[in-house]
């Protein structure tokens, strides 16, 4: 349902779980409010009555995710990209600068040329790119 709000906040430096990552698909709602509660999450929904259920919990009305991100922003969330990213906006991992001698994936630019880093997790590479300033761009729209 907000899959891609998930993306930018977690571009935002968020840790930030999404109910359809990984490969269990819809987890359904109990199951999601049990999660919410043991880590002590905020939810974000587009559901009322699940809104509702939750110990705490923001309602998400708009349905673009700059619309979304405006929305989270009026209650209190700060957004905007950091000085290099924390989190993997495709899987939530941590990420770890990328040191010499350390691997890189022939689609990214060498070492010498810029910053690097790697998500612990899933190995994604990043760095800060045209998709970052894109995506920075977008975040700071009014």
């Amino acid at each position: 349902m907000l899959g891609k709000l998930a993306t930018y906040l977690r571009m935002c430096g968020y840790d930030t779980a999404y109910a359809m990552d990984g490969d269990g698909g819809d987890p359904g709602d109990e199951a999601l409010l049990h999660r919410v509660s043991e880590e002590h999450r905020v939810l974000l929904t587009r559901d009322i009555s699940l809104a509702e259920q939750a110990p705490r919990s923001v309602l998400v009305a708009g349905r673009t995710p700059l619309d979304q991100l405006r929305e989270l922003e009026s209650v209190g969330f700060i957004i905007s990209l950091g000085e290099f990213p924390a989190r993997c906006s495709a899987c939530n991992g941590v990420i770890d600068v990328l040191e010499d001698g350390d691997s890189v994936p022939e689609y990214a630019p060498e070492l010498s040329e810029t910053t690097l880093w790697r998500c612990r997790d899933c190995g994604q590479v990043y760095w800060r790119g045209s998709h970052w300033r894109d995506v920075e761009s977008r975040l700071n729209e009014s």
